[in-house]
């Protein structure tokens, strides 16, 4: 079994990608390396959060690793929250002020598309590659279920009429973002492993 670093230390989004890998790979977590540091996410774009993430844990440890960034994007907000939406009400990382920021921005707002977006980097043999996941949903005006994380009681994904807090884990993967980009990594490395395996 292959063993990959996850560049991070939420368990939602570790038990989230260990759902979808299955036992395909053994994913270890910042705290399960050994690992003990607050990574900055100091740049504009999801895309540079995530490298910035994934090439700190790989100088550290020198082995494969992975990360991902996500934010939540709304079309009458401009994009807000987007690389700001885990401290989108303060570095506290509030789920429930984050979510209270949110509605009260888009209280008179009739324009309610949104959509999550996961960029994942992979430093695999030393160089970096990059998957995205998008999926596009509505933000509705109050909390609706107790499962999930972050935005997930505001946020219907289309194509149901549940938000993502009122599923489980297996039917928010159906729509998940994130299962989108880990999808695409999958693929990559199986892809890379088969070749590596013929030669």
């Amino acid at each position: 079994m292959q063993t990959l670093i996850f560049a991070t230390n939420n368990h939602h989004k570790v038990t989230e990608v260990e759902q979808i890998l299955g036992k395909r790979w053994n994913i270890i977590s910042l705290k399960e390396a050994g690992i003990d540091i607050d990574i900055p996410e100091p740049h504009a774009t999801l895309e540079e959060n995530a490298r910035e993430k994934s090439t700190t844990i790989h100088k550290l440890t020198g082995q494969d690793c992975f990360s991902e960034d996500t934010g939540l994007e709304t079309d009458a907000l401009g994009g807000e929250p987007g690389v700001h939406s885990a401290r989108y009400a303060g570095d506290g990382r509030s789920f429930e002020a984050n979510i209270a920021k949110l509605l009260l921005r888009l209280q008179d707002e009739k324009n309610r598309n949104a959509r999550f977006r996961t960029v994942i980097s992979l430093i695999w043999e030393g160089k970096e590659y990059q998957f995205d996941g998008i999926c596009e949903g509505t933000i509705i005006e109050k909390n609706k279920g107790i499962d999930g994380f972050g935005y997930d009681p505001v946020f219907i994904p289309d194509g149901d009429t549940r938000t993502f807090a009122e599923m489980t884990l297996a039917e928010k993967n159906r729509y998940s973002h994130r299962r989108k980009a880990m999808d695409k990594l999958i693929a990559f490395l199986e892809n890379v492993i088969r070749e590596k395996n013929q030669d």
